[in-house]
């Protein structure tokens, strides 16, 4: 005699199994078929410029600079048929891919200029960019190469002295968006350049939060040795070659004699020692018009006194 309780059993099985199905498959077609509808109706456009930006990409990861810096020119020549980018902003079916594929891009671009050494055009190129980390973002989920392309922007502004900008980059986040460590690296550095703690400068090339920063950490590590160079050449007439790596921040006395040859040949290395004076002798010196001044500041006095 069959047991009915069994057969219940079965029954319900099968319900759940059948519920279960049916679950499953609305999620799918809630999570990918939307996706899905969206390509088919992208237009013949997107996808050709998502498969230029593909062979883009793909020279420079076998360091081939040349052949992706034209695709980049045809990139962007693409992208201004897209009316949904900014400035346009206007509604089309696909507007959010478009801006997407866009900030990728112009990323990508910030990227391509630091592997070739181009500061010109990564500030180009990080204009073209930066309305899509602002103008964009309520369409827009945050981008995880924001912050790190941000902080390298602030760390350009340092080495180009462009310190006015720099904190005016600064005042436009927010307060939990410093607390990241691409921007406290680049705060951090300009406190102690503007410290005179340049061994700080020195040694924070080890510690870059992003392996972009290297290109930049260099240059700044040129620009604080320039400024150490011009204060000893002032300051001392010779300096044993020993004292002269201590005060460049150099490892070694070949180092120094290779950036004495490199950057200061006006500079004489004898006898184990620098001697600056030629470097001295060389800048013309100005006489300054003492009488000319005096009269002058006599001449304001009068004028001054008559007035008041």
């Amino acid at each position: 005699m069959d047991d009915p309780n069994h057969e219940y059993s079965n029954l319900y099985q099968l319900a759940f199994f059948s519920w279960a199905g049916r679950i499953i498959r609305e999620i799918y077609n809630t999570q990918f078929g939307e996706n899905i509808n969206l390509q088919r109706q992208m237009d013949p456009k997107f996808t050709e410029v998502s498969q230029l930006f593909e062979r883009f990409k793909a020279p420079i990861l076998r360091k081939d600079f040349d052949t992706s810096t034209k695709f980049l020119s045809q990139l962007k020549i693409a992208l201004t048929g897209f009316k949904s980018l900014p400035p346009l902003f206007e509604k089309t079916p696909n507007a959010v891919h478009e801006m997407t594929l866009a900030r990728d891009i112009y990323e990508h671009a910030v990227v391509l200029s630091v592997k070739i050494e181009d500061q010109d055009a990564f500030e180009r190129d990080f204009c073209q960019l930066k309305p899509y980390y602002t103008d964009t973002a309520v369409h827009l989920p945050p981008s995880p190469q924001e912050y790190p392309i941000l902080g390298l922007n602030l760390l350009r502004l340092l080495v180009q002295n462009r310190i006015a900008e720099f904190h005016t980059e600064l005042e436009l986040l927010s307060a939990s968006a410093l607390e990241n460590p691409c921007f406290k690296h680049a705060v951090e550095l300009e406190q102690s350049f503007m410290e005179g703690a340049y061994n700080r400068v020195l040694t924070a090339r080890q510690t870059v939060p992003h392996e972009t920063y290297v290109y930049f950490m260099d240059l700044l590590a040129k620009t604080v040795r320039d400024e150490i160079a011009g204060c000893i050449e002032k300051a001392y007439d010779s300096l044993s070659l020993n004292d002269a790596r201590q005060m460049l921040l150099y490892s070694s006395d070949k180092e120094v004699v290779e950036y004495v040859k490199e950057e200061h040949p006006e500079w004489e290395i004898k006898n184990g020692f620098v001697f600056f004076q030629r470097a001295k002798e060389s800048v013309p010196c100005k006489e300054i018009p003492s009488l000319q001044l005096i009269n002058q500041t006599l001449s304001y006095a009068r004028e001054l006194e008559r007035i008041v």
